[in-house]
């Protein structure tokens, strides 16, 4: 089941509010001694995350089904990268990740036990199952955890303003609700988001119209490459007709789009090099592993702005 993106925190009865976790939605199956873990794409994770395999097979339970995500702390955050890093270890590299940064994870449904499967449920009865559950198997600090639910949207509120660290927003869910696999507007999810001024280092141009902006940050003088900011046909064509004294080598003059993954897990194709003269303001979600995570929306351009000024730092504050 998954939530729609909405501008604001529901409020009035009925709405249960739940942190939104930084990490990688996921599945957990019990069935006997078989144990399996699925992302939302019905991906097996199993291999992936060899201690919540561990954990869910302790259960003293036959069978169980749970809903919930799979984070990695780290230093005292959450971290995606080390998510990321455990999808391509082979077995012997995961427990070896394993041991040195486990991974917890944080049930936030639970959808068949032994009882049978509990779909048709609406979501107060099977919190409450959940609660039970959790009471009698989880513990507070191993690595299956109940993740923390409230009705008070003071609570929701409070950890609203604390995301963009190991929290990514709040998800509110319909009290009344079944459980409905695909999107559904009575589970929403609120997301902050932030902007930040960049250079535009690059641009990547289809036909006669700039499709994306390459955006930069400086750090210790070096003009890094943090992902891309795609552009409307307009947008780019009227672009493409203005930066032709701005095309020189290098563009960025510290880490190069081929070098950074982009949010899809490909590499950047080929690119044009620009002065670094152009200021845009774009806004972002997460930048982790110095790059914008789901790439970047731009905003407005910023001819006030002074290049040198669009530094790393500017997020460090609040992100890392």
């Amino acid at each position: 089941m998954e939530a729609i993106s909405v501008a604001s925190i529901p409020d009035g009865p009925g709405w249960q509010y739940e942190p939104k976790w930084d990490g990688f939605r996921c599945l957990a199956f019990k069935d006997g001694n078989r144990v399996e873990l699925q992302s939302k794409s019905e991906k097996l994770l199993t291999r992936c995350f060899p201690e919540v395999v561990q954990a869910v097979a302790r259960l003293k339970t036959m069978t169980i089904v749970l809903d919930g995500e799979l984070v990695i702390p780290v230093d005292g955050n959450l971290s995606f990268d080390h998510l990321i890093g455990r999808l391509a270890a082979s077995a012997a590299t995961a427990r070896k990740l394993a041991a040195e940064h486990p991974a917890v994870f944080f049930v936030f449904d639970i959808l068949a036990d032994e009882t049978g499967i509990l779909l048709s449920e609406p979501l107060k009865q099977r919190r409450a199952r959940l609660e039970a559950f959790a009471e009698e198997f989880l513990d507070d600090n191993g690595t299956m955890r109940l993740s923390p639910a409230t009705c008070d949207i003071e609570v929701a509120r409070k950890w609203f303003s604390l995301a963009g660290g190991s929290l990514d927003g709040v998800v509110a869910k319909r009290l009344d609700l079944t459980y409905q696999p695909g999107a559904n507007r009575a589970m929403q999810k609120i997301k902050r988001l932030r902007t930040v001024d960049c250079v535009v280092g690059g641009v990547i141009v289809k036909g006669e119209a700039v499709s994306h902006l390459l955006l930069g940050l400086y750090d210790d003088g070096l003009l890094n490459f943090v992902g891309a900011a795609p552009l409307r046909a307009a947008q780019g064509k009227k672009l493409a007709a203005q930066i032709a004294k701005l095309i020189e080598p290098p563009g960025f003059t510290g880490k190069q789009p081929g070098e950074v993954r982009t949010q899809f897990g490909h590499r950047m194709g080929e690119w044009q090099p620009l002065k670094p003269e152009l200021v845009a303001e774009v806004q972002y979600d997460h930048f982790t592993g110095g790059r914008f995570r789901h790439g970047a929306r731009f905003l407005r351009w910023r001819p006030d702005k002074d290049t040198s000024k669009c530094t790393i730092a500017q997020l460090r504050s609040s992100t890392y």
